[in-house]
């Protein structure tokens, strides 16, 4: 058993069938072999938002959108907060150090601190995790 850091942009894949999946059905796989993973507090309410929209923009039913919610939530997905010094400084300086969002400088800063390496789709976050030795889920 082993864990890594879950960007959402992976899990979201599932549910959108036009996107990427390799990389996604890789950690599918990883949490049938028993691996947990880990996330920043504000995880479930950004594949909320992201659900929510696609909802509205057609590319999913409200049923879909619940079941997945119902899937996701049996996931082993441990959920790390963050003080806000923290947020205001640790996260802010990668954040401008590479040119992240806020959300995206917390999945990074959770990798770094952790020692673990992160699943993620999002191509920016990618380049700030060669840039600072961030180990990536590969497929």
């Amino acid at each position: 058993m082993s864990r890594f850091v879950l960007d959402a942009s992976v899990v979201l894949t599932w549910c959108f069938p036009d996107e990427n999946a390799a990389l996604a059905q890789h950690v599918a796989d990883r949490f049938m072999q028993g691996d947990t993973a880990l996330a920043p507090s504000f995880w479930p309410h950004e594949v909320l938002n992201a659900l929510l929209a696609g909802e509205k923009r057609k590319r999913i039913s409200g049923a879909l959108a619940q079941s997945f919610l119902d899937d996701l939530a049996a996931l082993p997905v441990v959920l790390e907060q963050f003080p806000a010094g923290v947020v205001f400084d640790r996260i802010q300086s990668l954040s401008r150090k590479h040119d992240l969002t806020a959300y995206d400088a917390a999945y990074l800063d959770l990798a770094l601190d952790s020692g673990l390496p992160l699943a993620t789709l999002d191509d920016d976050l990618i380049r700030a995790c060669k840039k600072v030795g961030v180990a990536l889920v590969q497929r």
